[in-house]
């Protein structure tokens, strides 16, 4: 089973058991509470259903237990919960323009967004097989989109985002593409006739009701540990910087890149010998421990170098959201590119954190073609990162044949749907995507037949992941393009 069953397991013994003082204070497990508050309240209102599938997943000394109960019980909620997000595609779907022609209702954009999305590879796989809460946590990341895609941005966008934040604050990597979205279309109740913001027209009274909601829903979940005195705990717990730059597995970004880079430098320099091997720090990066390391011959990296970075890669996003929003089109751009560049050069970034910018990205890749090709670059590439998560032989023919699935329905589906138009993807993309096929043999069957495992258990990750990182900055950079010719375009245009 995944280690997350247990994580799970504790944080519901934790709530259930222990006074609210105390939650983010126990550590008899070594997978301690590190979400925020609303989402501790979620597992202890699970626990009160929980009592009565196994009363002994509620016993905190009860460390790695598990019985067909708790199992069951776990894969259930996960279940009813993504209700929400089942509702949350109904609402996206309806934000859909569908004036594009087709034969029948298996071409229509909104019936291929609404595949998309309900059967995304990686979410389907990460909760379902894996086992995390995601589906319900997108459920209402989506129905933020839909309110904020609606006529007006409203209130009860910047609520639900508000609400999620609290929920999982991985979230924070999209936040300022809506903030800056309210702030800019809702704040601003009127523009020039040029496009340009019209100064006079700043609505206080808006500007009020979202400092107060987004200051209620805080004080909401973080009141009772600032009356306790406990919010400097609660924030070294959601922000635990000595877990090292990178997870276990590297998540397929900037970082996996550099590291690799760092790695063969490192080798390069031994056979050399311009390094000595003696002075060489054992905290190995390739060890597949979450652990702070430092690189050998290029500079080791901080957190406040990897926020520098993610700041300096979210800005140009910002300010073409800022300066010509475009409606939700922009806003939507923006919210990918600001999750892509947060993956990129985050600090300690998992690797299901590329979910982030394929889900909302699959709203756009069924509006134009140039995205819809983005789009299939982005989702092949995020979900194969996904496949270490898999480890196990039973699960091997699984993810294969899942994965096959909804990348042969999401190539087909947008192909027809954009089939009046230029190819999806170039000669060199495709290539690219095809030796996936390869690296899956070469990682899964072959190298396990090598004696190379025993001496080099960690290539297969680092193969997959650098491999990996090369498309998803592939990706990054032609959305990026994309967006700001875009802006260009449509200045010159109005000019």
């Amino acid at each position: 089973y995944s280690t997350d069953f247990e994580v799970h397991r504790n944080w519901l013994a934790i709530t259930h058991n222990l006074p609210l003082s105390q939650w983010y204070y126990e550590a008899t497990s070594e997978w301690t509470l590190d979400y925020p508050p609303f989402f501790a309240w979620f597992e202890y209102a699970l626990s009160h259903i929980a009592k009565y599938f196994d009363p002994q997943m509620l016993v905190v000394e009860n460390l790695n237990y598990t019985s067909h109960a708790t199992i069951f019980f776990q894969r259930l909620s996960v279940i009813f919960t993504d209700t929400l997000f089942i509702y949350a595609v109904h609402e996206c779907c309806r934000c859909v323009n569908g004036k594009r022609a087709a034969k029948d209702i298996l071409e229509k954009p909104t019936f291929i967004l609404a595949v998309l999305l309900l059967w995304n590879f990686g979410l389907l796989i990460v909760d379902h097989i894996h086992f995390q809460y995601n589906g319900f946590l997108f459920g209402l990341m989506l129905l933020s989109v839909a309110r904020l895609c609606q006529v007006n941005p409203s209130n009860s966008c910047a609520l639900l985002f508000a609400v999620l934040l609290h929920f999982k604050h991985i979230y924070l990597y999209v936040a300022p593409a809506y903030g800056i979205y309210l702030l800019r279309s809702y704040c601003f109740t009127a523009n020039n006739a040029d496009g340009s913001l019209k100064w006079r027209s700043f609505s206080f009274l808006h500007v009020t009701l979202l400092g107060l909601i987004v200051c209620l829903v805080s004080a909401l979940s973080l009141g009772p540990f600032l009356v306790l005195g406990q919010l400097p705990q609660v924030i070294s717990r959601l922000f635990p910087f000595k877990r090292g730059l990178c997870h276990a597995y590297w998540a397929p970004n900037f970082w996996a890149l550099y590291n690799a880079v760092d790695k063969a430098l490192t080798i390069l320099g031994l056979k050399c010998n311009f390094l000595d091997g003696t002075k060489i720090s054992k905290a190995s990066m390739t060890g597949g421990l979450v652990q702070e390391f430092q690189h050998t011959v290029l500079p080791s990296v901080t957190p406040l170098a990897t926020l520098i970075c993610t700041f300096i890669a979210i800005l140009p996003s910002v300010f073409c959201l800022w300066f010509k929003p475009q409606g939700p089109r922009g806003f939507l751009q923006c919210l990918v590119l600001c999750a892509l560049s947060s993956f990129m050069f985050g600090w300690h970034v998992h690797e299901k954190a590329i979910l982030l910018a394929i889900l909302p990205l699959s709203l756009l890749s069924i509006q134009r073609a140039k995205d819809a090709g983005i789009y299939l670059i982005l989702a092949t590439t995020g979900h194969f990162s996904l496949f270490p998560l898999l480890f196990t032989p039973p699960e091997l023919p699984i993810k294969i044949l899942l994965m096959l699935l909804f990348t042969v329905y999401s190539f087909s589906s947008l192909k027809s749907l954009f089939r009046r138009e230029k190819p999806l993807l170039n000669w060199l993309e495709t290539i690219y995507l095809i030796q996936l096929v390869p690296l899956e043999i070469f990682c899964e069957i072959i190298f396990p037949l090598t004696p190379w495992k025993w001496h080099f258990p960690f290539v297969p990750l680092l193969l997959t992941s650098v491999y990996c990182a090369l498309g998803i900055t592939y990706a990054w950079l032609k959305l990026y393009i994309s967006v700001l010719t875009e802006r260009i375009s449509v200045r010159q245009k109005a000019e």
